[in-house]
């Protein structure tokens, strides 16, 4: 089983509108409300992959109801821990893919206030959760009231019972989360580089393993992916940019890692599938999905080197 974190957990509301008005009033062509957060966007991915998962993290109010909820209607197996405060909603709102060029725009609200006593029962659940896990995902935002050193507390928990963490996170929990010797730290170019302003791409992915990560692999967008591992630095080019809704693309990419994780499959492998996952969300309408299609043409092109 591969668990996912989502502390900030979200009702993700898309938008689609057939050519967006930026200034003006738009009429909403289809209207998408789901559970999401980045781990449960990871989770549904991997689902889709056909691996056994099972969603964490913190959720409260009618609309942590409604995710719950969404999450059963899916069949995707959940275990929350409940809070007093309501969570969020993100809105998004995205040009027809069949636009010229597709804009998107992102709305995420704060999120809960979570107590110490709220993320002390989560980090109990998470605790004993690590029996049964092959791996775990953490990732996405923290709502606030929780620790910035939570993904690194959690990632030490998981190091402590032998089971490989990825972590996704921007800011100040990425930058205290090679502290809990997590597997795989998986930011962007831009989060890396807020991270660790000093240098390039590479420079700041060696600085995060030197602090304690073991892996650090760099989302690019349409220049791919850069890894830096133990085995040495590898980088996944990909073969022409796919054109769509980049929400959740680094969520896909993310449950390449995990699965690659799982099989213990060699960095090339797993990059590719990672890379190739990663484009093909681009392609589908919601965080979460993928295009098959788009999936199955550009997985042999990516050429790593």
């Amino acid at each position: 089983m591969i668990l996912t974190v989502t502390l900030n957990a979200a009702l993700d509301v898309t938008y689609e509108v057939p050519g967006v008005d930026w200034d003006g009033v738009n009429r909403v062509a289809t209207v998408h409300r789901r559970a999401g957060g980045k781990g449960v966007n990871v989770a549904r991915v991997l689902a889709a992959l056909g691996q056994d998962v099972l969603v964490t993290g913190l959720a409260g109010g009618p609309t942590g109801q409604a995710v719950e909820a969404d999450l059963q209607r899916a069949g995707l197996p959940h275990a929350f821990v409940g809070i007093a405060a309501d969570s969020r909603t993100t809105l998004v709102v995205a040009d027809s893919p069949r636009a010229a060029s597709p804009r998107t725009a992102l709305f995420n609200e704060p999120g809960p206030e979570v107590t110490a006593a709220e993320f002390g029962r989560m980090t109990g659940r998470f605790t004993d959760l690590m029996a049964t896990a092959e791996a775990v995902v953490i990732s996405g935002s923290l709502p606030r009231g929780v620790p910035l050193d939570a993904y690194a507390t959690l990632a030490a928990i998981a190091a402590e019972h032998g089971v490989p963490a990825i972590v996704d996170a921007d800011g100040e929990p990425l930058r205290h989360a090679p502290g809990g010797r997590p597997s795989i730290v998986k930011p962007n170019a831009e989060e890396l580089a807020r991270a660790v302003p000093e240098g390039g791409p590479e420079e700041g992915a060696q600085a995060l393993r030197g602090r304690g990560a073991e892996s650090v692999v760099v989302s690019m967008g349409a220049e791919g992916l850069l890894a830096v591992t133990p085995e040495g630095v590898f980088r996944a080019r990909m073969p022409y940019k796919v054109e769509g809704n980049p929400t959740g693309a680094g969520d896909s990419l993310v449950a390449g890692l995990a699965l690659g994780l799982v099989e213990r499959s060699p960095w090339p492998e797993r990059l590719t599938r990672a890379a190739a996952l990663g484009a093909a969300a681009v392609a589908a309408p919601v965080a979460g999905d993928f295009d098959r299609d788009v999936y199955a043409d550009i997985h042999p092109r990516i050429v790593i080197v």
